[in-house]
């Protein structure tokens, strides 16, 4: 994004987005979810797609771990309910310390391997990136629900990769993109805007 954020003056905002609530609640291998979900020959495209991406940052994309699933409702193992309630957290406390803690999030769940719904992790990250009161939040389930449900009413789930992005309420870019198609799509806004 350093590419983008040297060009243009803008803002990121994270909203709650629930990718596949229908996943069975023990998880599921990441590679087998993606052939379930897309086919063999479309996930191993994609999966080879995302560790491009990956490897474009100085990063090693890991697909196979297992995912989780989203359910807003529900005190499973699947539940990242949490993590969303600690965005919403943060968000309260400056969107740059949003925008870290998504980061540190990602990079846990794309990279690490790690469950972004167990409290130990989302603890980690919250304090790895300065957000106050994060335990107390953790320890009451209620706390941010309703701002949560809110949002989720806001911005649906529109059916496209994650994260999927929204630029200025309607240009739409999906999943994980290299900064060349943020930075062409932000001066495509912007010659739009001048004409």
């Amino acid at each position: 994004m350093d590419l983008v954020k040297d060009q243009f003056d803008f803002e990121v905002r994270w909203h709650p987005y629930f990718l596949n609530p229908s996943a069975p609640i023990e998880g599921i291998q990441k590679t087998d979810l993606y052939k379930l979900k897309y086919g063999v020959e479309k996930s191993e495209a994609t999966s080879s797609r995302m560790k491009m991406v990956f490897q474009g940052i100085n990063l090693e994309y890991d697909p196979s771990k297992l995912t989780y699933v989203y359910y807003v409702f529900s005190n499973y193992k699947g539940n990242t309910l949490d993590s969303h309630r600690l965005i919403a957290l943060a968000a309260q406390q400056g969107y740059d310390k949003q925008n870290a803690l998504v980061e540190e999030l990602l990079f846990n769940y794309f990279c690490e391997g790690k469950y972004v719904g167990d409290h130990q992790v989302l603890l980690d990250a919250a304090e790895k990136v300065g957000i106050e009161r994060a335990a107390d939040v953790l320890e009451d389930p209620s706390k941010l629900l309703e701002e949560i449900n809110e949002e989720l009413e806001k911005f649906p789930a529109c059916g496209m990769g994650v994260p999927p992005f929204l630029i200025n309420g309607e240009h739409k870019i999906s999943g994980g993109q290299p900064p060349e198609v943020f930075l062409k799509t932000f001066q495509e806004i912007a010659e739009n805007s001048t004409t």
